[in-house]
């Protein structure tokens, strides 16, 4: 995915341009609005990271222009504006998602992924011989229907969408359940063996793996 960042504090930018370009992204970088008006006119972008406080306006005004050419791309507010009114207006600005300052990266990531998966209107996934229809919340591997609670399919999906990749119990928790949520506790070991008690049991080749010391990966490992 193409990313622009559009962030005039250097450390910040170049934070996030090192991050996502280690998660596969290629990622431009514009320090005030001028900047990004030239970038957008002369690349495609999948998404823009905006700050709202750069040093020549606003940087909801650029997702305003690119939302009026209807320029079909994901957007997310990057600020330290943290009034709900604020919030609002970014949102209803064209913004697809509002990210205060400070936040995780792994907490990024997940933004990042839930605006794009929105674009993308994803309705079925697959890895192996398993199967997610998205819209119906159905599960089926082989011509086995799965019957997953709602935390199970979500972290099933999660895990589906990001197959062939490890994912971190921390990522895994503030993708799935909430940023508030308790890293140290065992949540997301224990709703793991959930799964793997329906989607591998039974069935000759497992598809969820660990990774010891870093998470999980989700994967058929016969191909």
């Amino acid at each position: 995915m193409r990313i622009l960042v559009v962030e005039d504090e250097r450390k910040i930018a170049g934070f996030l341009q090192r991050g996502l370009s280690d998660e596969g992204h290629r990622v431009d970088v514009a320090a005030d609005l001028a900047a990004a008006r030239s970038a957008v006119d002369l690349a495609e972008y999948d998404l823009l990271l905006v700050d709202r406080m750069l040093p020549d306006g606003d940087g909801l005004s650029l997702i305003r222009e690119v939302r009026r050419k209807q320029v079909t791309l994901s957007a997310i507010c990057l600020t330290a504006r943290d009034r709900v009114e604020e919030r609002v207006e970014g949102l209803q600005g064209g913004a697809d998602d509002y990210l205060v300052k400070p936040f995780s990266f792994d907490e990024l990531l997940a933004r990042i992924e839930a605006v794009t998966r929105r674009s993308r209107g994803v309705d079925v996934l697959r890895v192996g011989d398993l199967e997610i229809d998205v819209a119906a919340r159905r599960v089926q591997r082989g011509a086995t229907e799965l019957r997953l609670t709602a935390r199970e399919f979500d972290l099933l999906r999660y895990l589906v969408e990001h197959r062939g990749r490890v994912i971190s119990r921390t990522r895994l928790l503030e993708a799935v359940w909430d940023t508030t949520h308790d890293p140290g506790t065992n949540t997301v070991d224990v709703y793991v063996s959930y799964l793997r008690s329906k989607v591998d049991k039974g069935f000759d080749q497992p598809l969820l793996h660990t990774v010891r010391g870093v998470g999980y990966v989700i994967e058929d490992r016969q191909r």
